[in-house]
């Protein structure tokens, strides 16, 4: 797992990793994507065991709008949902499943500007608040609209999955924002024609449905695309793209399944219950199970409990608005003592010299 960064009073000092990517986000999805994803796969009866090889989809990772899944994750979550639902139809239930509000805040970016190109044009940039950059979003307006997607599943049946979901996505939303019954002059897909795609030209509402087309795109009509929207409010749209600023600004890559467990032992914290059962909960393993994973990855419980431990120390003590003792409560130690004693041992001096360095 890639580390933010070290200091030579960090526990974790002896065990640095150098992050490969200049963008740590460049390879990660959001977390109301993978949800979205992840409650189709179980719908369409992928099981509890399939589901546990895909990292970062621990009900604890994906609490939080800032927290970010690796991209693979979310390949494999389409892959699984490609396997137990194949053929067409199964991306088009994905877009089903997802009213407007289901990917927050991109959601509103889409469907709040002056007309559908106008729109989707200043939302182009923020893309990323979904998905991975690699995961391209073109847009072609010369009087009908186009939308295109490029996935890098190189699965031909996962990326099939993806695309379909994609551009019924966008139909979905031009309804939402335009309040017409939007119909496409044309969709096209990358991949070959199934036997049958009736479950297509019903959710398309079209039949005018290419395949081994040399992209996946939906095309609308210079009406639709330029009909003002009901939804469109400048001074919302603005603070969308503040907001959308902060969050890629703010997000947390969660890396792998030491990262899901930290998130873990944090939620476990915060609730008054730090103990080893608690956490196993949270990520659906039993105690047993989350030990030997933690033994794979060459760690335990107590070092990884004193990870968070000291993070969180180290940010409380930074704010300054919480004496030690209250600090040492909040942590789950006896008192303000058995706090000291801990930071003898994760760094040889107090919690006082430690803030007096912060501030």
């Amino acid at each position: 797992m890639a580390d933010r960064g070290t200091s030579l009073d960090d526990p974790r000092s002896a065990q640095r990793s150098v992050p490969l990517a200049l963008d740590p986000l460049d390879e990660t999805a959001s977390t109301h994507l993978i949800r979205l994803v992840l409650g189709q796969a179980r719908r369409a009866g992928v099981g509890a065991e399939q589901l546990a090889t895909v990292h970062g989809i621990e009900d604890a990772a994906l609490a939080g709008e800032l927290n970010r899944i690796a991209l693979s994750s979310l390949v494999r979550l389409w892959g699984l949902l490609a396997q137990a639902r194949p053929g067409p139809g199964a991306g088009v239930a994905v877009a089903d499943a997802a009213p407007l509000g289901t990917l927050t805040t991109w959601d509103y970016l889409v469907t709040t500007g002056p007309t559908l190109a106008d729109t989707l044009r200043a939302a182009q940039p923020y893309h990323r608040l979904v998905t991975a950059a690699a995961e391209g979003f073109d847009l072609h307006h010369d009087g009908d609209l186009t939308v295109g997607f490029r996935t890098t599943a190189g699965d031909p049946a996962v990326a099939a999955v993806v695309n379909e979901y994609v551009l019924a996505y966008y139909l979905r939303r031009a309804r939402e924002a335009t309040g017409r019954a939007v119909v496409p002059t044309m969709v096209t897909f990358g991949h070959a024609a199934p036997r049958e795609h009736t479950a297509l030209t019903d959710a398309f509402g079209t039949d005018r449905i290419e395949f081994d087309a040399p992209a996946d795109t939906i095309t609308f009509t210079a009406a639709d695309a330029t009909a003002p929207l009901p939804r469109a409010d400048p001074m919302l749209a603005d603070l969308l793209r503040s907001h959308a600023d902060l969050v890629l600004a703010t997000a947390r890559p969660i890396s792998g399944p030491l990262e899901a467990f930290r998130i873990a032992v944090a939620a476990t914290l915060a609730d008054g219950d730090p103990s080893l059962a608690a956490v196993a909960r949270r990520l659906a393993l039993s105690p047993r199970t989350l030990q030997r994973q933690l033994s794979e990855h060459g760690t335990t419980w107590r070092h990884e409990f004193d990870l968070v431990r000291y993070e969180q120390a180290k940010t409380l003590l930074g704010e300054g608005r919480l004496t030690t003792a209250a600090i040492a409560g909040r942590l789950g130690f006896t008192d303000d003592r058995a706090l000291r004693k801990a930071f003898q041992r994760w760094n040889g001096s107090s919690p006082s010299q430690l803030r007096a360095r912060i501030r």
